[in-house]
């Protein structure tokens, strides 16, 4: 591809960050017109995309790539195939329709601007994940999706709840994504490349189970699988429009993405699909009976998408060309009806002041538009003729209209939940809008267009793409499973009923037995709560776990940071004489010293001149000084003593620069002395009990005898030159200096200086901020 389309594949993820960070000011200028400002973002980047379908029709991919860092052959790709397109195209469209409806659903909040920020962030995370080929690139936007959707969690954070939700999703979340970037750099040691479109097959290699397990940890945490589901229920706590964003189109997608599109290198494999199946189907009816306890509508939806997650992991672990294509219509049909269903619940929130579905009836006539958008998405979600949702279920049951047992299991095990979940479905629908109408905490009225504007398109959506079905088939189901199976293949989705198979009766008898479900729903929802008597849950687990980890670090902290200074000293110094001594004892380093004869020639003390053995005596003197020192100041001019030896050494061995630096050093020393002389009382006597000084002395003199032998050890070999002859021959031509060691510090070890001189002003600044501290305390 050429630079141009590089550039805008680029553009389609970095576009809604640039977006977010003017957000704020556009909010301020425009005030509430600015979803509207804002949607233009996602609503170029989905038309964008749509221009882009041909060409990944006809070539099978597009490829675009700029470079990162070259010398460790790692480039920012991008590849957009069938797969990516249609998660890229569902992100943006949705996320317009999001951004539109957020508007007036927090029409007149003080931070308005501030969750336009964090939602469009949290776009830009979600399409750079799905568009990147890069497997560092892919767990970067990986762990911005878990950061941003921190912040739209806890966008609230004045309530308790919505703070513990987001750390309990950021927690859980992260768990998964260091994971994540160690399946990353194993993958990248077994395949050769970072590049997840050149990965070979991975199921034959003896770190499978190893990559497997982490891929899998990583996709189940983030896609809220059991027992890693119990985070998703209580992101509730975001408000809607994030909900409705987060449960559709996007974070909660990611672990399927990630399974989808790693499928051709780990897929097929015994273990692949036993776990995929197993953990799936437990999570699709675990989903599917909490959302029948609840009451309160977004909790039932949140409890619907753990089931829909679910089946959609089950999907992919059976691997068939019949059930990828299942998994594929039915991500699309799951984001139009759940995304409508959550801004619907928003606008009935709005509309009554309630959410409670026991405390809802008769709303049709007071929210017209309202109830038809609710039927269009609960005619998906039911999976009735002419939607998509219909669609699926219909590949779902062909996929698994096989005869062996497990597919038997399987196949009741969807049909429960494709039940319950058809229940929930008659429930969100019925209740709140026939039967007779039940006063509210405020006045019913229908919501303003751009409340409702969005679910009645994604509603309609619904049913153009069932109704389209050849063009549904060829331009997102094709592209998508090809990419997802590895090889081309075919659609067979229609509209018509075949008879002659159990497919149509499986899915009468799935209405059917939706239907039973939500008559006695009631009932099941009683005995569910009969049934919940323990204390103790995955949310109570999880509070277990996080306080014993908090109690934990406040132990260590008290073991390790108990603010005696001259411990923390002796650790550090013991480690330092250890660090030094144990390899080269273990390594048999000391063998060829002790085998010197001539220590006096290997020290080359017959060539010490009579100068060089003034300053020698100058530092013992100075050495002398600093043991017998009645007071802490001359203790610390002792040191400055030791300090000008050690310049006048370098300066008598050639190094005149080091001898500035030194000098400086201790300049600067006497000055910060100077200057907190007033303040420190460095005049008082140093008291120190006996076994104190003996201690320290001992580890002292270890130190010493460590470092002397390891310079002892060092006379004794070889001395390498080639860092020395690069650093002579590079410093002129590559940093254009001739003072080595200013090359060294400035250039070569740059990073290294620009750290060091960061630590030195964060000191700094927190010794000003204590001595400011201490001038204002009493």
């Amino acid at each position: 591809m050429g630079p141009t389309l590089d550039a805008s594949i680029a553009l389609v993820a970095i576009a809604p960050f640039l977006a977010a960070l003017l957000a704020p000011l556009t909010h301020r200028f425009v005030g509430s017109y600015c979803g509207w400002v804002l949607a233009i973002v996602p609503a170029s980047i989905f038309m964008f995309l749509v221009k882009l379908i041909g060409p990944v029709i006809d070539k099978g991919f597009i490829a675009a790539s700029i470079q990162w860092v070259p010398s460790y052959h790692l480039a920012l790709s991008f590849y957009l195939d069938g797969l990516s397109l249609t998660f890229a195209l569902t992100i943006s469209g949705i996320g317009t329709l999001i951004v539109l409806y957020a508007g007036p659903y927090l029409a007149g909040h003080g931070h308005q601007g501030r969750f336009y920020s964090f939602l469009l962030a949290f776009m830009g995370a979600m399409l750079g994940l799905v568009l990147a080929d890069n497997m560092l690139a892919l767990f970067g936007f990986w762990e911005l999706t878990a950061v941003t959707s921190f912040l739209l969690i806890g966008f609230d954070h004045t309530r308790q709840a919505a703070r513990r939700a987001a750390i309990q999703a950021l927690v859980v979340t992260n768990i998964g994504g260091l994971s994540l970037l160690l399946a990353v750099l194993v993958i990248q040691q077994l395949g050769g490349n970072w590049e997840i479109s050149k990965l070979g097959a991975l199921q034959g290699s003896a770190l499978y189970p190893l990559v497997l397990a982490l891929v899998l940890l990583a996709a189940f945490t983030k896609s809220a699988q059991v027992p890693f589901h119990f985070w998703l229920p209580n992101a509730m706590e975001a408000p809607t429009p994030v909900s409705a964003f987060l449960h559709s189109a996007t974070m909660v997608q990611a672990g399927v993405y990630l399974l989808a599109r790693l499928t051709p290198a780990l897929g097929g494999t015994p273990e692949w699909t036993a776990i995929l199946t197993i953990f799936g189907g437990v999570t699709l009816l675990w989903g599917g009976f909490a959302a029948l306890k609840q009451t309160d509508m977004k909790q039932m939806l949140a409890q619907t998408t753990i089931a829909s997650l679910g089946l959609l992991v089950l999907l992919i672990g059976i691997g068939s060309e019949t059930a990828i294509a299942a998994m594929v219509v039915y991500f699309v049909a799951h984001a139009l009806y759940k995304a409508g269903f959550f801004m619907l619940v928003g606008v009935i929130d709005h509309a009554t002041g309630t959410r409670d579905i026991t405390a809802l009836g008769g709303l049709m006539g007071k929210l017209p538009l309202t109830f038809a958008a609710a039927v269009l998405a609960g005619l998906g979600m039911i999976g009735l003729p002419l939607t998509l949702g219909y669609l699926a279920k219909e590949e779902m049951y062909l996929a698994l209209e096989q005869s062996d047992w497990r597919s038997i299991v399987l196949l009741l095990t969807v049909i429960l939940g494709n039940g319950l979940l058809g229940a929930i479905a008659l429930a969100l629908v019925i209740k709140p809008f026939l039967g007779q109408f039940r006063s509210t905490p405020k006045p019913p009225h229908e919501g303003s267009f751009g409340l409702v504007a969005g679910p009645l398109l994604l509603g309609v959506l619904g049913l153009a793409g069932a109704l389209a079905t050849g063009w549904f088939g060829s331009t997102v189901l094709v592209p998508a499973a090809s990419a997802v199976l590895g090889h081309a293949t075919t659609s067979h989705l229609t509209l018509v009923p075949d008879f002659g198979g159990l497919v149509p009766f499986l899915s009468v008898l799935t209405w059917a037995l939706g239907a039973v479900l939500f008559m006695q729903s009631g009932v099941i929802r009683a005995a569910l709560r009969r049934s919940e008597r323990s204390s103790w849950n995955f949310d109570a687990v999880f509070d277990a776990l996080m306080f014993g980890l908090i109690r934990s670090a406040a132990a260590i902290t008290r073991l390790f940071h108990h603010g005696r200074l001259e411990l923390y000293l002796l650790i550090v110094f013991i480690g330092f004489a250890v660090a030094i001594s144990a390899p080269l004892l273990l390594n048999h380093g000391y063998d060829g010293l002790l085998a010197t004869a001539d220590w006096v020639q290997l020290f080359g003390i017959r060539t010490v001149r009579p100068f060089e053995w003034a300053v020698l005596a100058l530092a013992i003197a100075g050495l002398l000084i600093l043991l017998f020192s009645f007071n802490r100041l001359v203790a610390v001019l002792a040191l400055g003593i030791q300090g000008t030896a050690t310049a006048l050494i370098f300066l008598l061995f050639g190094a005149p620069d080091l001898a500035f630096t030194q000098f400086m050093v201790e300049i600067l020393s006497v000055v910060v002395l100077a200057l907190v002389i007033t303040r420190l009382k460095l005049d008082e006597r140093d008291r120190r009990p006996y076994e104190d000084l003996a201690r320290d002395g001992i580890v002292a003199l270890l130190c010493g005898v460590a470092v002397t032998l390891l310079l002892a050890v060092v006379l004794t070999g070889t001395l390498d030159t080639k860092l020395s002859d690069f650093f002579t021959a590079t410093s002129v031509p590559i940093a254009h200096g001739r003072n080595i060691v200013n090359v060294i510090l400035v250039d070569y070890r740059g990073l290294d200086t620009l750290g060091e001189i960061s630590v030195v002003m964060g000191a700094g600044i927190a010794i000003l901020g204590l001595l400011r501290r201490r001038r204002i305390v009493p």
